[in-house]
């Protein structure tokens, strides 16, 4: 068994558990997946990992590397490849196809997902960082949301005038790479190709996930 998926985040919704309670998940379209590639730690790559691919595309909307890629497994491109390392070798060939059964066995219970968060774009230090601004008293003028002072030339000892790397300062914020760990897997929708997990997942409503088995946590 491949223990991850590839999908696409649906949305948020709530069902009931087996008690009665209300639990809030996240819907994923996770597959079918194609196996694009197997690598494998005796041949000539060194290491074990699989290589998955979701959502055809049409090929004026790829690349020719990529296309020819996908030809070797007898597939198209697709718009969303990722590559999975595995710490055994992989029971799956080129061409293969993944879908949500693997984890309706009963044996994952939780799952981690790898998501891209939602882009903000350029934000302040109050919205990046959560600073709490200048004084909204009498005095001061049109800069209730600057970062005031960065430092003076005495904190920088031995590394001269610049500003230190990592200082918090507006800048781009979002559309980082994020995982969640550890979200229950409430649902498997064999025949709507659906996973359902516990709580809330990076990304925006439609943005592509890595769902796979949990590291820390199993039952």
């Amino acid at each position: 068994m491949i223990p991850a998926i590839l999908g696409k985040k649906v949305g948020m919704t709530q069902v009931y558990d087996e008690e009665g309670n209300i639990v809030p998940v996240t819907v994923i379209q996770a597959g079918p997946c194609t196996v694009i590639q197997v690598k494998r730690a005796e041949g000539a790559d060194k290491y074990d990992a699989v290589q998955l691919g979701f959502q055809d595309v049409k090929p004026h909307r790829s690349t020719k590397p990529m296309i020819g890629h996908a030809g070797k497994a007898g597939t198209g491109p697709k718009r969303f490849v990722r590559e999975l390392r595995l710490t055994e070798p992989a029971d799956a060939n080129a061409g293969d196809v993944v879908t949500v059964e693997a984890f309706s066995t009963g044996d994952v219970k939780f799952v981690d997902v790898v998501g891209v968060t939602k882009g903000r774009g350029f934000a302040g230090v109050m919205k990046r960082w959560g600073f709490g601004g200048q004084p909204a008293s009498h005095g001061t003028e049109r800069k209730h949301r600057s970062p005031g002072s960065i430092g003076s030339n005495s904190g920088q000892t031995g590394q001269g005038n610049a500003v230190k790397k990592g200082k918090r300062m507006a800048g781009h914020f979002g559309h980082d790479q994020r995982t969640t760990r550890n979200h229950r897997l409430v649902r498997v929708d064999a025949d709507n190709a659906l996973l359902l997990v516990k709580g809330s997942i990076p990304g925006p409503n439609g943005g592509f996930v890595v769902v796979r088995q949990a590291k820390t946590k199993r039952g």
